[in-house]
Formats: C-alpha cells, structure tokens, sequence
C-alpha cells in the first residue's frame, strides 16, 4: 500500500495526466516555447544545444506543468512530418527519461500508443503514425531504462513486432532495434520475458535475414538459453553451420549483401555469423562452402565485395591454419583479380579498403607470426609474377621489430631466389598470350624483384619501429645488387652469402640502380633515428641525414662501397679504370680530412661540402666518363675552399679561373642532371659559397638567362634542321604572329607548310606522271599496259610515301623543340632559385647591382614571351624574387663609396629604360629598380663613424630630421635631373609608360627629391599640353605639399613662395575652362579643386602673405558655370574652397510640399473615388495664363511646375490655405508668379458635361463628400478667402442652379 501510495505523486507529476493548466505555461515566456522549435531544426547542433537547454530549464524550475507539457510535446513531436524533426524529438525525451527517473516507462509508451495509434489514424498519416511508434521505442531504449522494466520491455518489444508489418515505411529499422535491445538485455530477462515472444522469430530464423541475426545474436549473448538441444527444438539442427544449412546460408547472405547496397561496410549479420562458426568448429566448412563454393559464384558486384570485406574483417579472428586457408583461398585471388581489372577503369576500387583491413589488423594485433603471415600472404598474392600490394603501402608501420626483420628477410631471400610456386599467382586476360615457359618464367622473376627493391626502399620511409641496423641493411643490399655481383659466396659480405638462382640482367641493374638514388634522397632527408639522448639532441636541432653518432648515411655506404672495390670475391657492373680509381680513393681521403676541420669550422658548411663529394662520387658506379672530370674540379676546389692560403692571398692571374667560378660551373652542370638529390645537394653548397663568389662566377649564373645566347641556340637548331629557305620563312612568319593562341599558331604554321609542301609535291607528281605518258592528249589510260600502270603506280605509292616521312620528320622536329623548350625553361627556373639564395644571403654584397639589370630583362622577356602555363608560372617567380628578395629586403650593400659613380649611371640607364618602354607594367619593374638604389645611396653615410644613439625622444625626432636631410652617398643634384626629365616626359608625352603612383612613391619614400622636383610641377599646371596632364601635375603637387618633410628643405620665404606661385598656376589653369565644361576637364577642375582647398587652408591657417584677390574673382566666374552646379562633387569641392574666402553656399528655395502631398493623396485614394486626372480627360486642354501651360492629358505636373487648372483632393475639400470659395476661376497669381496651391475651376458647361454622364448612386456619394468637406472647411480657422484658392462645390447644387436660370430665361427668349 505504501508503495501505491507513493506511485501516485509520480504519476500525477510525470505520467500521462493532462496538463491542468496549458494557458498558464504557454504565457510563462517564449523561451521556453523556443526550446521544441529548435529540437525540431535541421541543423544537429541546434537540436542538442536545445535540448541540453530544455533538461536545464526543467531541472532548475522543478514546475509539474512544465514537464506534463514537455513530455507532451516531446510525444507529439516522434511522429512530425520533418525527417529531421523527428530524432530530434526522440533524442530529448530519452535525455528527459534518463533525467527524470520518477517518470514510469508504461506511462510514456501508452501515451505513444495513444497518439499514434495505428489503427485509427487515417490513410495519409500511417507513415507518420509508424515512426512516432519507432523512435518512441527508440527513446525509451536510449534513456537506458527499458531493460531495467520488465513489463515496459515487453509491451516494446511486442510494439516492434507490430512494426515489421510496415516495411514499405520503416524497412527493417524494427528488426534491427529488436535486436539491439536483445543484445543488451541480460540472459535472465532474456530467457524469463523475451523468450517466449522471440520464439517464433528464432524458429524461423532461415526464412529472413533479420530473423536470423536475431538467432545469432541470441547465441552469442545467451550460450546458456540457446543451447543446441534447443536449437534442435527450435529449427531441427543443433547448430548453424551444417551441410544442411548451407543452400539456405547462401541465399540469405546473396540477399543480405544485395539489400545493402549503399553502405559501404560487411553486414554485422555475416560477421555474426562467421562469429558462430568459428565457435562451432565449421569454419572450413563455413569458408569453403558457404563462401567459395557459393556466394563467389554469384556474379554480382555487391557478393563479391561483401566477400572481400568478409576476408579483411574476418583477420583479426583466425587462427594461424585458418589464415593459410584464407590467404591461399579462391577469395583472395578473386580479389587480386578485382584489383588487377579496375586499375585503369573508372569504376569502384576496392584495394584502398583493404588496405584499410589489413592496417586494422596490425595494428591490433601482438602476435608477430600472425603479422608476418598476413603480411607474407597479401606480398605472395601475385598477378604474372608482380604483387597485387602496393609497394609503397604504408600498414608496414604496424609490424612488431621482430616481425618487420623477418619480413625484409624473407623479401630478400625472394629477391635472390624468386619461389614463384609459393605465390598466388593468375594472369589477367591482357597478359593471356601464346609465349614460351622460360620467357614467361623470367618475365615474372624481373617483376618480382623490381617490386621487391621498391618495397624496401619504401620500409625505410614508413616504417615506425625501423632501427638504423635495419635502414642501413636495406641500403647495402640496394646499394650491392645496383653496382656489384659475388664471383662466389663470401661470408665476410653479407651481400654475398647467398647468390642469386637467377643471375641479374643489365636491365635488372639499372631498375635497382634507379630505386638506390631514390633511397639515397629518402636518407639524406631522414631524421635521426633511435631512443638515445643523442639522436634526440639531434632531432630538436632538425639535423637531418645523419646517424645518432653524427656521421653521414652517404659516407658509411661510400665506406662499405670502398670495401667492395678492394675485396676479391665481388666485382663491379662497370669496373673502375686505374684514373677513376685514384679519383675515388682522393675523394675519400678528402672527406675525412673535411671531418677532421669540422670542429673547428661551420659544420654545417663542411657537411654540405662532403654531401656533395660523396653524391658525385656515387654517380661514379652510374656514369664513370662524365663525372670524373666534375669530380675531379671538385675536388681541386674544395681544397682550395678550405684551405688558409686562399684566404690570405688575392689572385693574381686573372685568366685563370678562381675555384668558386669552377665550383659554380659544377653546381651549374648538377642541377641540370635528374637527380633531385644532386639539385638539393647543389643549391646548400651554394648557399655556402655565396660569400666568396666573384663578379665573374656570377656571371657563369646570368649568362643562362642571356637571351642573345639562347636566341643563337635556337636558331642553329633550326638552321641544322632546316635546310630549305622557304621552310625558314615560313617559320619566322609563325614565329612573328605567335601572339595568338597556340591551336591557332599550330594550324597556321600546318597550312603554310601544307601550301609549300603542295607545290614541291605537285611538281615531283608532275613529273612522274609525264615520265609515264599519262599527260599527252592523244592517248588514254586504256592504252596503257599493265605493266606500265604498275610502275606507275609504284612511282606514285613511292612518291607519297616520301612525302609522308617528311611529313612526319617535320612534326618530329617541332616536338623536339618543344620539349627542348621546356628542359631549358626547367633549368633556368633552377638557376632562379640560385639567384634568389644569393638576394638573400648575400643582401650586403656589392654584386647585387649586376644582378638587378639581368632580372629586368628577364622579366620584359617572359612578358613578350607566350603565355603558356610554364612561361606565366617562370614570369611570377621571377617577379617575386625582384620585388621580394630584392626591392623589399631591408638589408643591402653598406658600401657604396667606392661605387658611386657606377650606381649613379645605373640609376640613368633604369630610369631611361623606363621612359622608353612601351609596357607601363615593364616600366614600373625599371622605376621600382632605380627607386631600390636610391634607398641604397641614401642609406650610405660618407663618414665612417657611426651617428650615436639618440637617448631621449626629442634626440629621436631630431635624429629623424638629420636623416631625412642627410643624403647619404645620393648625388641629389645629378639625380634631380635625371627624375626631372622622366617628370617632364609623364607630363607632356602623349603615351608615356609612367604613372603618377611611380612618382608618388618616390616623393614619399625620399623628401630629399621634393624640393629640386616641385618646380616642375608648379610649372606644369599650366604648360601641360592635355587636361589630364595638367590634373596629374595639380595631383602630385597636392601630394608633395602634404608632406611634412618637405618643410624641412625649405625655409619660410621658399615656402610662402610656393605657396603664391602654386595658386597663382592654378588660378591661371581654372581660367582656361570654356563655358560648357567638358567631360575631359572635370577631372582637371576636381584636382585643382582639391589643390587650391588645400592651399587657402595653408594660407589661412599659417597667416601667409599671399594676395587672393585674383583667385576670388576666377572662383567668382566659376559659379556662373552651370556644369559646376549640376556636378554634386564639383559643387561640394567649389563650395569647400569658397568657404577660406568667407563665401558660404546658400540655401535652396524649398519649393511647397502641398502640392506634392495632393499628389501623394491621389495615389491613396479610397475605394470609389473618380480620379480627377479622369474627370477633366474628355475637357478641353489645360488654358494657358502668363506663359504657364496646364499639364498635358490632366495629369498633375511637377510641384516646380505645377500648371494652373490641376486641383488635388485637397483643393477640392479646401484644406489649402488661401483657397476662395467666392472666385473659384480666379488665377493664383500675383506679380506674374504663381502662388504654390493655385488654380483654376472649370467653366460651369463643362461641368454639366461630366455631371450628365454620372449615375444615381455616385451622386449620393457626391452628397457625402459635400457634407463632409463643408465640416472640414468649417474646422479648419486659417482658411482666408484669398486669390487663387479653389472649392469644392458639389456636382448637383451646380446642376440645379443652372435649371433654375436656364428656367427664367427661356419665357424671356420665347417673348
């Protein structure tokens, strides 16, 4: 009883009892309303922010109504329209369930079953009905309570029963919740409640799919309910997986697998039940049967793919015999099949997924045996000898230390004896060709082995848990079977313990060889490896390419290279010549003396230094003839390089070449070879030799941007191939007219070799036809025998068969060329990055003025180039290492005092350069140029001593202005001139390159040119020949007297003179504008607006001395114009320099606003009205007094030009003020002007005219806007009978009065 009475406050607070008062929580606020409409929003974020909010307010306001009226809402909203809005719903009554544990489960369900009752919801409502009975299950299952309620679990249990019915709406989302809540109920529950209602469902548990995971499922979690004696009971078999099963096995997993097309992942059902044959010992059977006997068989996508998600899921769960079964299996060469098929195709690739799987199970897995055999079986699964795994595959990083050794054993030993019969071998049908077993044989022993080398080299790259034993093994055996082949077993080389089964063809050498390259970059980037507190030392300083004990990876394979020269038993590929041994041993020797000066030197220069010995030296197993001789100045330069008497003593000799223009020209010659380790290599040692590099090695690096040299190369290629002068015209046209596209120069160039190649062909056709008598009018080609119609027609076949070898030489040739194009445009954007290095490093160096000229012609040449993809990319970068590495860089040369002169003449040559262009973008490179060496003279002091460090901050201001005016090593006379000629040339040239931001940024970045450059501008105003010259000139002089420096150049007297003679220049330039201002010159009137504003503002503000008198009148004259006035800019610059002359702008008439708010009345006309526009249509037009014409058509003017006549509704109702009801024609005007609000009224016939043609009914409306107006006439007191003012008088007083008269006249004319 008592627990009765304590359920009852719980249902009266969260069951299913009304809300008493839903009026009352509805007017508690909106925020609490809002709480649903967001759970109901599509947005994910916004559905959980709302219902953690909707738990906050009902836990903090603990009101019953609240939470009825939730739940309430919450149950309504399970069956909502929404897709979105119903998970939603469902997700916040489960949080309000599992919050508000007093609320009964039975309660909420019947409410759910209530609202959406199945049975008597209409037709259209049962797909919603449907899903508010699904996700109500749901919620209660998500509150974690429904297995605790025995008798709410069942009543939802029964409900989901009732579901399945509705397939078309739900599917099999009942089935699969069903099975949820069966897998998470405990075995008590199970076997007490649920049992007896599953019953059915696991009896019939090979009739669906869903009826048999359920089956699984309860195996897996019950073993102790369904036992097999049960399972017998139950369908007849104790267990699952049984010869008996297996046809109704198949046809359950073909449907299961068809039915989830979409998702791209194994059906749980089927790893449940692999699950369940593995625990009932059948999984051979299982595997065999089930898997490869039947679904495989099936040819279908979808089968297949579950059957390659099956193997990969299934890894994890076998044992090492049940591995081999499956890795061995018909499944996995199915799947290497797939692999195979779909590499070139567009369609679904499943060897991502796999690999996928495979990374799963490695990382998951401890066992290093079970590792090695799923990593032995997919590298054994192999299509004609090559394995279908990706030899870069990166799930090596998984394997234990043990696992990772043995694997890169075993893919030696298979490297050195190749076991084709272990492998999983098959052929796709493009391979599938009659050819001889030996050939076949050694086809797949060559793929095997170049995938084998590629898979080691990729270890050393992806391996996580590689030790340096490990990497430099894998480097040794590259590096042996590259270069080296054992004469017979060695056991002192590990290499040659064990001899190839197959020797090594050159072919096979040279694929290793390249693979060995590959991997000496991969270790030159490697980061040092191993746990010891010196690798890790090493790792926070980012030294990379080197052991934990500081030495080079490429000087211990150079060591063991070396011990494979001197040893018997091995010989090399390409034997070592006496010299080039000698060459060898110097350059080792040279690198341990290199390591002895490392302590004492920059190491990091020394260890460039020996890279880039070593990695030539390596080249010697690869190309013996070529590097010798680089080797050899290498060497001879490196020694040089470090030794103490080249740097004590200057160099004498100047024909001989220094070792830094020996060791540019190697760097030069490496980063043309292919190997990107020599270029990387290439480009750290230059950084190095950057200090000590002379004006003649740097021009070894600009002559490969000399356009003269390339243009010289070019056509000797061309001279060499073609011989023909009209084939050399023909190309200098195409090469004239390459501004178009290249389609469009490709299809030029074919037709003009098209036309040559049709004379010279149709003249040699000629003569082959006349030596065959085809051409004489008297005979026929009847009369020709076979045998000469045969060797005509063999002349002929001969003839085009010429012509089409040319042909194709031709196209041949252009290919080359284009190809050669793009190797040297590669190769000069290589050497860019050396220029680069060098603007960077070596900011302060003097030989960065003999860089700047070379650049601005590569950059005007790249511009007039194509505009290709290459060219733009090469131009960019070009133009980026201009402007950033050198216009911006804040550090540069310190000494200039020896260069003055140079300097100076350079600054002439940009400067002349840039007005000469015909490119402004080209222009502006060449004027940035010289702006550069400005700032690089300027910032030069001529005295040695440093300027002191200023201590307090008005030292500071006064060091500023000492800045400023110092010149530094500028020679601001002779500059001045020279910027003074471009000046003059922008402001009088018609098309000058020039702009105004060019000059603008020199009088901004240097004041120190303002004062000898602002006479030309004053000049100018007024001598520029064209309007927009003479606005540029009033711009610039604006901008330069806005400078603050500039006052630091000039003294009082100067200024205040600038000041008259500006004004003066600019009074004279407004007094050239003609009357009608022309579109040109409004820009010239705005500038010099803007001028003189600022002007009188400094005159003003500064008390200048400085008549304004002829300004005011020129500014007086301007007024007059009227294309000022219609101009607001215009306007409001005039109006704000007359304001320094005490002229204020008047104010605008404003003109009556009645007239304009009649007009506003018409268009809100109540429903009824006539228009007035429509009553005086049919009249007579508007009559015209003192030159002012009524509106045309009745329709009202403008208020400026409202015409007399026109009436508004307030004239009409007499609201105007000054209206006159006792002269309604009398004329509002007074003066010959019209007063705002006049009119007049219509004559009394036309009057008649209208009122005849009304109706009854619109005359009773007449009365009531007579009556009304009369009221608003008497209410208003202001009203004064004055002239031009108009009433109103209603239509039928007006009609009776003139009966009336028409009435006492007529006896008196009858008379």
């Amino acid at each position: 009883m008592a627990g009765m009475e304590e359920m009852e406050p719980r249902e009266q607070r969260g069951g299913g009892a009304a809300v008493t008062d839903p009026r009352g929580v509805l007017r508690q606020g909106r925020a609490f309303l809002d709480f649903f409409w967001d759970i109901a929003k599509p947005e994910q974020e916004v559905r959980l922010a709302a219902t953690e909010s909707l738990l906050r307010h009902l836990r903090e306001g603990k009101k019953d109504d609240e939470l009825k009226y939730t739940l309430k809402r919450l149950v309504e909203g399970l069956g909502a329209t929404r897709e979105a809005a119903r998970p939603g719903f469902s997700l916040a009554l489960a949080q309000v369930l599992q919050a508000f544990e007093e609320i009964p489960l039975c309660s909420i369900l019947e409410q759910i079953k209530e609202k959406h009752n199945l049975e008597k919801v209409k037709k259209k409502l049962v797909r919603n009905a449907a899903f508010g009975n699904f996700f109500g299950v749901m919620a209660l299952f998500q509150s974690g309570r429904l297995v605790k309620d025995q008798k709410a679990l069942l009543e939802s249990i029964q409900l989901l029963q009732q579901l399945t019915n509705h397939q078309t709406h739900l599917r099999d989302l009942p089935r699969k919740t069903l099975i949820d809540i069966t897998s998470e109920v405990p075995e008590t529950v199970f076997q007490e409640v649920l049992f007896d209602i599953l019953q059915g469902d696991l009896s019939s548990a090979f009739t669906s799919p869903e009826n048999l995971h359920l089956l699984l499922v309860g195996m897996q979690k019950f073993p102790g309910v369904l036992k097999p004696k049960k399972l017998k009971k139950l369908f007849g078999s104790p267990t699952v997986v049984n010869e008996d099963n297996i046809s109704r096995l198949v046809e359950l997993l073909k449907s299961v697998a068809k039915s989830e097309k979409e998702e791209k992942k194994l059906p749980s059902v089927v790893l449940d039940l692999l699950q369940v044959a593995l625990k009932e010992g059948a999984f051979e059977l299982f595997w065999n049967e089930v898997v490869e006997n039947g679904l495989l068989k099936e040819k279908s996508g979808l089968v297949s793919y579950m059957c390659y998600r099956l193997l990969g899921s299934a890894l994890p769960l076998l044992s090492m015999e049940q591995l081999q079964v499956v890795l061995k299996g018909k499944v996995m060469l199915h799947y290497g099949e797939h692999v195979v098929a779909t590499q070139s195709a567009q369609g679904f690739k499943f060897a991502a997924e796999m690999e996928g799987y495979i990374d799963t199970f490695l990382s998951g897995c401890d066992d290093p045996e079970r590792q090695l055999a799923v990593m032995m079986g997919f590298s054994t699964l192999t299509n004609q000898g090559r394995p279908v795994l990706l030899s870069a595959s990166r799930v090596v990083r998984h394997l234990q230390a043990v696992a990772l050794q043995k694997y890169i054993s075993w893919l030696k030993d298979m490297f050195l004896r190749p076991d084709l019969d272990c492998c999983l071998d098959f052929s796709s049908n493009r391979r599938k060709q009659n050819r001889e077993n030996a050939d076949i044989a050694q086809q797949k022993t060559a793929r095997l082995r170049k995938w084998i080398i590629h898979r080691l080299v990729s270890i050393t790259e992806s391996a996580t848990r590689r030790e340096e034993s490990v990497v430099m093994d894998i480097a040794r055996f590259c590096f042996f079977h590259a270069f080296f082949v054992a004469k017979k077993k060695n056991s002192q080389i590990a290499e040659a313990r064990v001899l190839p089964s197959e020797p090594l063809n050159e072919r096979d050498h040279t694929e290793i060889e390249n693979y060995f390259f590959g991997l000496l970059q991969t270790l030159n980037s490697l980061p040092v490896l191993g746990n010891a507190a010196e690798a890790a030392a090493l790792r926070q300083k980012h030294i990379h390419g080197v052991t934990a004990d500081g030495k080079l990876w490429i000087f211990l394979l150079a060591e063991y290279a070396n011990k494979l020269l001197s040893s018997e038993h091995v010989k090399a590929v390409k034997p070592f010549t006496k010299e080039q041994r000698d060459i060898w041993e110097r350059t080792l020797q040279s690198v341990k003396n290199l390591q002895k000066k490392e302590n004492r030197s920059d190491s990091a220069k020394v260890g460039a230094f020996q890279q880039l010995l070593l990695s030539v030296a390596i080249h010697l197993f690869k190309n013996q003839s070529e590097t010798v001789d680089v080797l050899s100045d290498l060497l001879s330069c490196t020694e040089r390089a470090f030794s103490k008497e080249a740097k004590k003593k200057k160099k004498t000799d100047s024909s001989e070449p220094g070792w830094v223009e020996v060791m540019v020209e190697i760097l030069l010659s490496l980063l043309a070879q292919p190997s990107l380790l020599l270029r990387r290599i290439s480009k750290s040692v230059f950084v190095y030799i950057c200090p000590n590099l002379t004006k003649r090695g740097l021009q070894l690096i600009l002559d490969v941007f000399d356009p003269n040299q390339e243009q010289n190369e070019e056509s000797a290629v061309v001279v060499m191939e073609e011989s023909n002068k009209k084939t050399k015209s023909a190309q200098d046209t195409d090469e004239e007219g390459s501004e178009g596209s290249s389609d469009e120069d490709d299809t030029d160039s074919g037709d003009e070799e098209n036309e040559e190649v049709d004379d010279n062909f149709r003249s040699q056709l000629m003569k082959v036809l006349q030596a065959g008598n085809t051409l004489e009018g008297d005979k026929s080609d009847e009369e020709l025998d076979d045998e000469a119609m045969m060797a005509l027609d063999k002349n002929i076949s001969a003839l085009f068969a010429e012509q089409q070898k040319r042909i194709q030489a031709k196209k041949d040739e252009k290919d080359r060329m284009r190809k050669e194009k793009i190797l040297r445009r590669d190769f000069k954007a290589k050497v860019l990055d050396l220029i680069d290095v060098f603007l960077v490093k070596q900011a302060e160096n003097p030989l960065v003025f003999d860089i700047i000229e070379p650049l601005l012609q590569l950059i005007e040449q790249c511009m007039s180039s194509d505009s290709d993809k290459q060219e733009v990319d090469f131009l960019q970068k070009t133009a980026s290492i201009f402007k950033n590495s050198l216009c911006r860089n804040k550090q540069y040369c310190k000494s200039v005092a020896s260069l003055q002169e140079d300097v100076h003449a350079l600054v002439q040559r940009l400067v002349k350069k840039a007005c000469k262009h015909t490119d402004s973008a080209v222009a502006l490179y060449y004027f940035s140029a010289s702006l550069y060496l400005l700032k690089v003279l300027k910032g030069n002091t001529s005295s040695t001593l440093p300027p002191p460090k200023p201590k307090k901050q008005s030292d500071i201001r006064t060091q500023q202005a000492s800045q400023h005016l110092d010149p530094g090593c500028l020679n601001v006379k002779e500059v001045a001139v020279i910027y003074q000629q471009a000046l003059t040339q922008f402001l009088s040239k018609r098309n000058s390159p020039l702009t105004c931001s060019m000059f603008h940024d020199l009088f901004k970045r240097f004041p120190i040119m303002c004062k000898p450059l602002v006479d030309t501008l004053v000049e100018f105003i007024t001598a520029a020949a064209r309007q927009h010259q003479q606005a540029m000139a009033c711009l610039l002089l604006h901008r330069v007297l806005l400078l603050h420096e500039l006052q630091l150049f000039v003294t009082e007297e100067e200024w205040e003179d600038l000041i008259a003679r500006s004004i003066s220049q600019v009074t004279e330039c407004l007094k050239t504008l003609g009357k009608p201002i022309m579109k040109a010159e409004k820009d010239k009137v705005a500038k010099s607006l803007e001028l003189l504003n600022f002007l009188l503002k400094t005159v003003t503000g500064q008390k200048l001395n400085v008549k304004l008198t002829e300004v005011e009148k020129v500014l007086l004259t301007l007024n007059q114009l009227e294309d000022i006035g219609n101009s607001p800019r215009l306007d409001s610059l005039y109006w704000n320099v007359m304001r320094w002359l005490n002229y204020t702008k008047p104010k605008k008439e404003k003109t009556a606003s009645k007239p304009t708010q009649g007009a506003e009345l018409l268009k809100r006309k109540k429903k009824g009205f006539l228009p007035e526009t429509k009553k005086r249509k049919n009249r007579k037009k508007g009559i015209q007094e003192n030159g002012v014409a009524a509106g045309e058509d009745g329709e009202p003017a403008a208020p400026e030009e409202q015409p007399l006549g026109t009436e508004t509704p307030k004239h009409r109702k007499g609201l105007v003020p000054g209206g006159s009801k006792k002269h309604p024609n009398r004329g509002g005007r007074e003066n010959g002007v019209a007063k705002a609000g006049g009119g007049d009224l219509p004559a009394a016939d036309e009057g008649d005219a209208v009122a005849d043609k009304k109706k009854k009914k619109r005359k009773r409306k007449n009365r009531k806007r007579k009556g009304a107006a009369d009221n608003e006439a008497e209410q208003v007191p202001a009203a004064k009978k004055t002239k031009g003012s108009v009433v109103q008088e209603t239509q039928q007083k007006r009609d009776k009065g003139k009966k009336k008269r028409k009435e006492k006249h007529a006896p008196v004319l009858q008379d």
